[in-house]
């Protein structure tokens, strides 16, 4: 037993007067150092997935997103700030016990309940608001900077055409108008896809085995890519709900593999298995391609920064991460000399054999 955990055993268990139960906001108490809940409500029990007295036992980084920026230990810290006198006002990315990921607005601040000193947190799922919020951020990053710059070069080709120069320069200027037209189309493509994604309800999902589902997908981007090489390897077989979401997301993770490929002849592999930390299903795709640019990376996780200089090439990064997280999952990225991994975590469902 840890020195946190034997502290907490020996001291009196605090408890919340039953009328918090009648609330529809959650209330708990944390202690400050281990970061351990001591008591709750019962709509901390909506919003988590688990009983009170499960709670009670659990780390904090078992309801914590684990591969999220906003960690455990974050989380942690934020607690023990709001004992130095100042409340605190965050938000945190939970984890369920069903292993859906949620946004959670947390304000907290010191109180001494039973004559113990404890972090008094008031909780919030806000994940609705939230994704609305940040769509709404994709779609003027997209209007404001994609669209207008793909305009912009259009109109640049299309001035050459209109002064008649020579006809290999109107080939060129040609093409290139044709190449960024495309590209405008895609780019509403994806859009559509968000937005498909974000407004979908769980009734349109349907449980799938989920090396099945990929290798359905692989077979789709296989045939638009015929030099290219898309292995699928299970470890493990298992089940997940999904929607067209899904399919959006492999295949942008797949396409972006394939295109973004130096070798006329890319291989892929994508591996499906649980996730060793969380056991969650976890759904690999690797490439040997250059790294990710770290910019595209950081505008994708910190929506604070929408700056023209954060600005991608695209928004096929943007896709992957809001389909996955409309069916309850999360995206992870790994950047190497070697290749680039990215990682899809999905929450499990039972086989059909298990109900």
């Amino acid at each position: 037993m840890s020195t946190d955990d034997h502290r907490m055993a020996t001291e009196k268990r605090v408890t919340l007067p039953p009328e918090y139960d009648d609330l529809h906001v959650g209330v708990a108490l944390f202690d400050p150092e281990a970061g351990a809940v001591l008591d709750a409500n019962d709509w901390v029990e909506t919003i988590l997935g688990y009983a009170v007295s499960e709670l009670r036992g659990l780390p904090i980084e078992a309801y914590t997103a684990n591969t999220y920026p906003r960690s455990g230990d974050g989380l942690k810290a934020r607690l023990r700030a709001s004992t130095g006198g100042r409340p605190q006002r965050f938000t945190w990315r939970a984890k369920r016990a069903d292993g859906e990921l949620v946004w959670v607005q947390v304000r907290s601040s010191r109180r001494r309940v039973d004559g113990r000193e404890c972090v008094y947190a008031e909780l919030q799922d806000i994940t609705e608001y939230y994704d609305t919020y940040h769509r709404a951020e994709l779609f003027w990053r997209v209007l404001r900077h994609n669209l207008r710059n793909e305009a912009t070069v259009i109109s640049g080709n299309a001035t050459p055409i209109a002064e008649r120069a020579g006809a290999e320069r109107l080939r060129k200027a040609g093409e290139t108008i044709r190449l960024r037209a495309e590209k405008l189309g895609k780019m509403a493509d994806s859009v559509e896809e968000i937005q498909r994604a974000v407004v979908g309800t769980d009734t349109r999902r349907v449980r799938k085995h989920a090396t099945v589902a990929v290798r359905t997908v692989a077979r789709e981007v296989s045939a638009e890519h015929p030099g290219a090489e898309i292995a699928v390897v299970e470890r493990e077989g298992m089940w997940i709900r999904v929607d067209d979401a899904f399919a959006d997301a492999l295949s942008h993770a797949l396409e972006n593999a394939v295109v973004h490929a130096e070798s006329a002849e890319p291989t892929v592999e994508v591996a499906v298995g649980p996730s060793p930390n969380t056991g969650r299903v976890e759904i690999r795709i690797s490439d040997g391609n250059p790294p990710i640019p770290e910019g595209e990376l950081d505008a994708l996780f910190d929506p604070d920064i929408t700056t023209s200089t954060s600005h991608g090439t695209g928004i096929g990064l943007f896709v992957m991460k809001w389909c996955v997280e409309s069916l309850g999952g999360e995206v992870r990225f790994e950047r190497s000399g070697e290749g680039n991994d990215v990682y899809f975590y999905l929450p499990p469902e039972a086989s059909p054999d298990e109900g």
